[in-house]
This record gives C-alpha cells, structure tokens and sequence, in this order.
C-alpha cells in the first residue's frame, strides 16, 4: 500500500518549483544516433544531456529494489512506469546548474509525454526526431560491443516494435503542434552533425533575442 501511494506522489508532485528550464526531447528508435549527436550538441551548444536510458541504468545499477524492476522490465521490452523516470529527470534537472537540457530517450509514450508536462509544467522547445529505417538500426546495434543486456537480437526486435508502437505517436502530437525537427539519421555523423547546427544555431539566435528584448 505504501509503495502505491508513494509512486502516486511521484508522479504528481512538481520537484523543480521555481526553476526555468528549456527542453529538448531527444526521440528516435534503438542505435538511431541520439547519443553520439546529443555529445556535439553539448560541447557546442552548452546543453545538458540528459539520457532517460542512462538514468535508469544507474538506478539499476544502485541495486534498488526499484532497480531490480527497471531491469526486468527492460529485459521485456517494456516501458518503465512513468513515474519512475519523471523522478529521476527531475532530480538530475533539480541537481544541475544548467538551465539548458536535452531529454534522450523520453518521453516513450503518450502516457510519459501527458504525465511530464502535467507534472513539471514543462513543455519542451521542440522534439528532436532522429529518423532512421529499422534495418540501419539493426545493423549498427549488433555492431556494438557495450555488454548491454538489451542487445542481443532478440530484444532488438522487441525493443523496435515498442518504440513504432509508442512513441510514433509522442513525435506525431508535437507534429501537429510544428514543434518537431525532423533529422535524416540515416547520413554518416559529421553530416547528421551540420543539419543539427543549423537547428540549434536559429535556437540560439532566438534566445539571444529575447535576452535582449527583456534587458
């Protein structure tokens, strides 16, 4: 009863109060590219980059009870529990100087996007949408070498159905809103790299604009 009721206050109690954050979500389906991209951005853009996958690793890691859950549900193809990964992006953001982030790998469905927004107030600048087919994931996921439990075939093929299944629609809903940027992931990095430049260069500038306007 107690575990029932605490997950309930997690995922309804906003934790950041008065921090002003801008977001990015960062989608696109398992070894789309997000992780070596979010790296430029970062060093370039004075971003942030928070992974949801690399939250929840280290929970799992920590030895948690809850960590124990995250990785059998992971080992599934499940989705974490909203609640869950809302905590742990608040308390990174919460624990952070920077008012500047990059969520990967989150919202993964439109449940975690409703709950998010709901939650912290936050509604992101845009989605940054890596797009890339099923058989060039595929083949550079059995290509890495990371001892990952979520990488054998197998889990592969779960893992694509959950993201065509629930998080298509997170990109569509932001779509409809023309808050989405739409990457061809498919392209060798450093050409992934200049489209995204273009992107996060016109964020800058519009930052820089209203700076000034409200000084």
């Amino acid at each position: 009863m107690g575990s029932a009721t605490e997950a309930t206050k997690d995922i309804s109690e906003n934790l950041l109060g008065d921090k002003k954050v801008t977001v990015v979500f960062v989608l696109g389906g398992p070894g789309s590219g997000k992780g070596t991209q979010c790296a430029n951005i970062v060093e370039h853009y004075g971003f942030t980059h928070l992974s949801a996958g690399d939250l929840l690793r280290a929970e799992i890691k920590s030895g948690s009870e809850n960590g124990t859950m995250i990785q059998n549900m992971i080992k599934e193809g499940k989705i974490v529990p909203s609640e869950v990964t809302i905590k742990l992006l608040q308390t990174a953001i919460l624990e952070n100087g920077n008012d500047k982030f990059l969520i990967d790998g989150f919202p993964r469905n439109e449940e975690n996007r409703a709950a998010f927004e709901r939650v912290t107030g936050i509604v992101p600048e845009f989605v940054l949408f890596f797009d890339c087919s099923e058989e060039e994931m595929e083949r550079r996921l059995l290509g890495r070498n990371q001892g990952r439990v979520d990488d054998n075939i197998e889990t592969i093929k779960k893992r694509f159905k959950v993201f065509v299944e629930s998080s298509l629609p997170v990109v569509e809903h932001y779509e409809s809103l023309g808050k989405v940027k739409r990457i061809d992931a498919a392209k060798p990095i450093p050409e992934v790299f200049e489209d995204i430049k273009v992107i996060f260069s016109s964020l800058a500038s519009k930052v820089m604009k209203l700076v000034i306007i409200s000084s």
